[in-house]
């Protein structure tokens, strides 16, 4: 184990896995990317924590962002919103945090009490990443909480939806759950007590015949009653709006049951169906439960508030305080830090604003502000602190206006399912041969078997099989593409990816890769003036400065002095006393070179031209691959809100340049996309910010992609992580797949119906019959659809 550990840390770093730098930090033999993993490790160490590393390789989070600043927690009006329960002595607080992802994460988290004595105890719920944590709060406030589980690498997600609406206990949820247990529960007293009748009486069990049909009849009360009301809620009210769903045979199914088993044991002349009523009603509700039991981590209706910080810095009599977000009001001074977000429009009074705007515009070159401007709310500072007056409130601001812009407000259809639609004509074929069945047997003046035969034909065709198909099918699907980062709102995505023919793209942040793009470099440069570079690049924050200091990945050695910086153009200072220029040909004054394809950053040191950077690939990898495979069976559009200098080497993507459109406003992404609706087409958005919100509202489906799932997102039907980018064809694929097992299963269970309505219209149907009928249908279902849906991912790779 010890010789697995050492070859791993040559390469890589001992606590998050991430490649070393040139220059790796070391502490106790072992190496380290950054200062921050060092430090977690360092903290872990000293609290006999490192048993951490023992449960998995590498367990760790990078830890090369900045510490978060949290001085709000301090504030009461904030921690009285965000925690469960405070009494004198003791708080209980729920936390989000993203970095919980593997057993080496809960066994740290759960022991927490050993770094910090005033944590009395920590719980974890893995799937929807949170922790629950209960703190003396004189020993510990809620800040320092926060902060010691930031060192430690599980830093807290808290955003302003936080705190203006709670995330609350999924009630619903715990309902459907314990109506399951009470179905099952009266399921398997019922089977036993119908075994008797299945296998005939003996003597002494004839005496207890009556007694046993009295008590499966007193098992189905609850299970109509509690368990199977939402299936006649449901169907009442579809009826009254002239809708058959699924839910109206069912209830149906369900109430002619209890009805013929309640008539037969009061009457002395059968056992009933008590045991295939309730099994029916449990395996719906099971197969209900997975159908809605999605990604409670995920959350898919986002607002703005989830993308701005809880509180912000005011500026009053030369002090700084924090001050809950809700309470900003016009004519408030406030401070924002470098990589800090402007919660609202304001006036720049003081400092050098360079925004990052590409989240609301798409534009992704950073914009500058003089004193005196306006700056509106939703860009993200990059160099340095500034000072701003505010001139709207929060709720009136830009950015709010366009969250809530009422065009956004998406009138788009609810998607049909092929379930929702079969179950239509599903209800008329099977009144019909109940009804005719039943008219039948009248008319051979045999009213009794006219009543047997219609009441059996309702019972025996009570699709079972077929609510189960789809849920238990898509369910599986679901699993599947969670396992490959790409996480749908509901079941009923699959079905509208498979019937998608048109796919419509955002470029900044989408089809780009915001993490790294593939520099190398053109000339000839030593290691000291490439730590020179690193140094003079650190103090920009344009996105071409930030990957260079990436892939340099020097630590900082020389502080910058004279620092200057012409946006769009190139930087300039002095590093080690040496005259440092990055920029274009034009802003060191050197003539261009040409037929350069990508970005490229020239380096001059004093007078002399060492060569330049060049961002040769700048796409996200295997785009070129998914474009073509879209290509061959649906249209390709490219909707930007940034320049068109990407035009022409995006044309091999997009061979149609009236595909193309560049310079697009919010507003037109999504005129754009009804404009694609309106002439038939089914429309997929894929965008990363607020600007295609709108758009990934109006189409029939919308996917936010993203380097980071926990980070903010647009409203959307799916969330697709960027590393799987590339897997968009295999999941149309797999979509197209499913909807074809959904299919399959429905002629299987078609047909067990057929033989079971061959004993129903002749009035013969015995509850062995329907015991035996139903529950093999209903396994029959469940088996095939998990096991087609799994062998359709192999083929599709994404198993």
């Amino acid at each position: 184990m010890s010789k697995i550990k050492t070859l791993t840390v040559e390469t890589h770093c001992y606590h998050c896995g991430e490649d070393l730098p040139f220059s790796p930090y070391i502490l106790a033999d072992k190496q380290f990317c950054c200062l921050g993993c060092q430090g977690v490790y360092q903290i872990l160490s000293s609290h006999n924590l490192e048993n951490y590393y023992a449960y998995n390789d590498v367990p760790g989070q990078t830890q090369k962002t900045q510490t978060p600043r949290l001085e709000y927690l301090d504030e009461p009006t904030i921690t009285t919103d965000l925690v469960d329960y405070q009494d004198e002595e003791t708080t209980v607080i729920t936390f989000y945090i993203p970095a919980i992802h593997c057993s080496s994460c809960i066994w740290l988290l759960e022991n927490l009490y050993k770094i910090n004595p005033a944590i009395v105890q920590s719980r974890i719920d893995f799937l929807k990443k949170q922790v629950v944590i209960t703190f003396k709060n004189k020993a510990l406030s809620l800040r320092e909480l926060a902060e010691t589980l930031s060192r430690i690498g599980y830093e807290p997600l808290i955003s302003l939806q936080d705190v203006v609406k709670k995330q609350q206990n999924d009630v619903s949820d715990r309902q459907l759950i314990r109506k399951i247990a009470v179905a099952g529960f009266c399921f398997g007293n019922t089977m036993l007590l119908s075994f008797p009748e299945y296998f005939g009486l003996s003597g002494l069990e004839q005496q207890f015949k009556d007694f046993f049909g009295w008590l499966n009849l007193a098992f189905c009360l609850p299970v109509v009653f509690y368990c199977g009301r939402d299936y006649f809620s449901s169907a009442w009210v579809n009826l009254k709006n002239g809708v058959l769903n699924l839910d109206f045979p069912l209830a149906l199914g369900i109430a002619v049951m209890f009805l013929r088993s309640a008539a037969e044991i009061f009457s002395r002349s059968g056992a009933g169906f008590a045991d295939t009523l309730c099994g029916l009603v449990f395996f719906l509700l099971v197969g209900r439960w997975m159908q809605k039991h999605t990604y409670h981590h995920l959350s898919f209706e986002r607002d703005y508030r989830s993308y701005f910080p809880v509180a912000v810095t005011l500026l009053k009599d030369n002090k700084e305080s924090p001050l809950p977000l809700n309470k900003l009001k016009q004519g408030d001074r406030i401070l924002i830090r470098s990589n800090e977000i402007i919660p609202a429009d304001a006036i720049l009074l003081n400092g050098t604003a360079k925004l990052d705007f590409s989240f609301v515009t798409g534009e992704s070159m950073p914009v500058e502000k003089v004193l005196g401007e306006v700056v509106y709310a939703g860009g993200r500072q990059l160099d340095g602190a500034i000072e701003l007056e505010v001139i709207k409130p929060v709720s009136q601001s830009y950015l709010t206006r366009l969250w809530n812009n009422e065009t956004f407000t998406a009138d788009k259809d609810r998607i049909k399912t092929f379930s929702g639609t079969a179950s239509k004509y599903f209800s008329i074929a099977l009144l019909s041969v109940a009804i005719g069945s039943g008219l039948f047997w009248l008319s051979k003046e045999d009213p009794s078997k006219a009543m047997a035969s219609f009441t059996a034909v309702l019972i025996i065709a009570c699709p079972c099989a077929l609510a189960l198909s789809s849920p238990f099918t898509l369910a599986a699907v679901l699993s599947i593409f969670d396992k490959n980062k790409f996480y749908l709102k509901n079941t009923a995505v699959i079905e509208e990816l498979a019937r998608i023919d048109t796919f419509v793209f955002d470029k900044t942040g989408t089809i780009t890769n915001p993490e790294a793009a593939n520099l190398s470099f053109n000339g000839k440069i030593t290691a000291l003036q490439k730590q020179w570079v690193s140094d003079l690049a650190r103090n920009s924050g344009h996105p071409l400065s930030r990957e260079l200091v990436k892939w340099i990945a020097l630590p900082k050695q020389y502080t910058a002095l004279d620092y200057q910086e012409k946006v769009g153009r190139g930087i300039s200072g002095l590093i080690d006393g040496q005259l440092i220029r990055l920029g274009s040909t034009t802003f060191l004054g050197i003539d261009p070179i040409p037929q350069l394809q990508g970005s490229s950053v020239h380096v001059m040191i004093e007078d002399q031209y060492l060569g330049y950077f060049l961002s040769s690939q700048q796409w996200r990898n295997g785009f070129k691959d998914l474009v073509l495979n879209l290509g061959r069976h649906a249209d390709l559009h490219l909707l930007s809100g940034d320049q068109e200098h990407d035009r022409k080497s995006l044309i091999p993507f997009f061979p149609s340049i009236q595909h193309m459109h560049f310079r697009q406003s919010p507003q037109n992404k999504l005129d754009y996309i009804k404009t694609l609706q309106n002439k038939g087409h089914k429309v997929l958005m894929f965008g990363d910010g607020l600007n295609d919100a709108g758009a990934l509202k109006q189409s029939d489906l919308g996917v936010a992609v993203t380097d980071n799932i926990n980070n903010f997102t647009p409203g959307c039907d799916a969330i697709l992580d960027g590393s799987s980018f590339s897997r968009i064809p295999n999941f149309v694929r797999q979509a197209k797949d499913a909807v074809r097992v959904i299919h399959m299963s429905f002629g299987i269970s078609l047909a067990y119906n057929a033989l079971g309505l061959f004993f129903a219209v002749q009035g013969t149907l015995s509850p062995l019959i329907a015991a035996i009928l139903m529950p093999a249908s209903t396994i029959t279902i469940i088996s095939f659809t998990s096991i087609a849906a799994r062998l359709y991912a192999r083929k599709n790779h994404l198993l």
